[in-house]
């Protein structure tokens, strides 16, 4: 059975025509620029909507296995296909950490019964698990993940020894969370002092500074050019750091930013407090700026969310007691829209961002691109249709996101997966079960 999306704006590779999809099965058979075409099939009327290549969202925590009361790999990946996220990769700091095989082979096999999106797992860098690395399949991981920051666990790896080790023997993408734990720890202390305790959630970026993150940063580059490794740099939060970025370096050095990073600034924290605390912190409204400007000048290279769940309860509190990470990943795509009507990048960029570009960084097989012959993931949106966040539409397991109460003038219409329509205004398919994605 055939399927076809009429009448839509279709943007793809650095273009936006009027036409239509027509998907054959689990692959897209043709992109046309008539929309009068007739077809056997189904047809999805997109007359007035924008199509897109489905996101790819490279850095989600979801929690499963071990920390499932915030959220698993069920509810979110509902949460992705009601947002138009059609593929993410999921970090490795679970309990049981994704650190060995067994665990790493687990967490596919979970997937496999629950996901209702595309799914990928990092595998987690520690201190003495080197020696697994050329035992990992690079048609099935799409990377290692290093926190050379503080971090949940064990997994913070701040040995130089380790380090040099690491960077010399990945031979997949490295990721990499930088934050210098020692600068973070004096800071701490040094406000713990004035404040007690638990800091106002407002000193957050004081703590874990400008300073924290390029101390790090800069360590993670050099060791990158030493061993020629292929760094991916998360979440980048300051314009000190972007400075040391290059451009338009898709298979060397690349940077990430998040949605949240994006859309908040420390002035954000006297409405949301503890919510848009994240690791690194949100930080000025220069540093915003300059990651926005990174958009368009090639610097940034992907928006991911670090959508990171937790309970309400467990966000309570300031910089030592409530819970870093906030759930983003249903609205990380009407947020950049968002931003698109504002002027801060084009519709086409954000599709590159989003889609093309961890596409190609992470070598993805048959995805991220609207291309005959590849996956018909894609998620049709509709413009001037104002709608509010609210509890009852939010998807993700812990219930609460903080951009709920406002208002979005982009519309998630239609997501469909591997050619399957997994939501549609506002139903998701809990029944669908997606696939695991391949690396070349």
């Amino acid at each position: 059975m055939k399927t076809i999306i009429k009448g839509g704006t279709i943007v793809n590779e650095g273009r936006a025509i009027v036409g239509s999809v027509v998907i054959d099965g689990e692959e897209i058979e043709s992109i046309t620029p008539n929309s009068d075409i007739e077809v056997s099939g189904d047809v999805i009327d997109a007359t007035g909507c924008y199509v897109l290549p489905g996101v790819i969202d490279d850095h989600v925590h979801f929690r499963e296995p071990g920390l499932t009361e915030k959220a698993d790999i069920e509810s979110e990946s509902r949460a992705a296909a009601a947002g138009g996220v059609t593929s993410y990769f999921d970090m490795p700091n679970t309990v049981p950490q994704t650190t060995t095989l067994e665990a790493l082979d687990e967490k596919y096999r979970i997937a496999a019964a629950k996901s209702h999106v595309n799914y990928a797992f990092f595998f987690g860098a520690t201190n003495d698990n080197v020696a697994l690395f050329d035992q990992l399949d690079p048609h099935r991981v799409p990377g290692i993940k290093l926190f050379m920051g503080s971090s949940t666990g064990n997994m913070l790896v701040d040995r130089d020894e380790v380090l040099d080790e690491i960077f010399s023997r990945a031979q997949l993408p490295l990721m990499v969370h930088c934050e210098d734990t020692a600068i973070i720890q004096h800071n701490m202390e040094h406000y713990q002092q004035q404040f007690g305790s638990d800091p106002d959630v407002r000193l957050h970026p004081l703590i874990r500074s400008e300073e924290a993150c390029l101390e790090s940063t800069s360590k993670a580059l050099c060791l990158a050019v030493k061993h020629g490794t292929r760094l991916h740099l998360a979440h980048i939060s300051t314009a000190a750091e972007l400075e040391m970025v290059p451009a338009n370096c898709l298979h060397t050095i690349t940077a990430e930013a998040t949605v949240g990073h994006l859309l908040f600034s420390l002035v954000d924290y006297r409405q949301l407090g503890a919510r848009i605390k994240v690791n690194p912190a949100i930080k000025s409204v220069i540093d915003q700026q300059a990651l926005r400007d990174g958009l368009m000048d090639g610097r940034i290279s992907v928006v991911a969310t670090d959508h990171a769940p937790h309970l309400m309860e467990q966000k309570q509190g300031g910089c030592a007691k409530a819970a870093s990470g906030m759930p983003m990943l249903q609205f990380s795509l009407v947020t950049m829209l968002q931003l698109v009507d504002e002027g801060v990048l084009t519709i086409e960029r954000m599709v590159e961002l989003m889609a093309h570009n961890p596409a190609i960084i992470f070598d993805v097989q048959q995805r991220g691109f609207l291309r005959p012959g590849y996956k018909a993931d894609i998620v049709v949106v509709r413009p001037h249709s104002p709608w509010t966040v609210t509890p009852d539409v939010i998807q993700s397991k812990c219930k609460w996101s903080p951009v709920q109460g406002r208002t979005f003038d982009w519309k998630v219409e239609t997501t469909l997966c591997n050619g399957h329509q997994v939501y549609h205004n506002g139903i998701v398919d809990s029944n669908y079960i997606a696939q695991p994605i391949l690396f070349r």
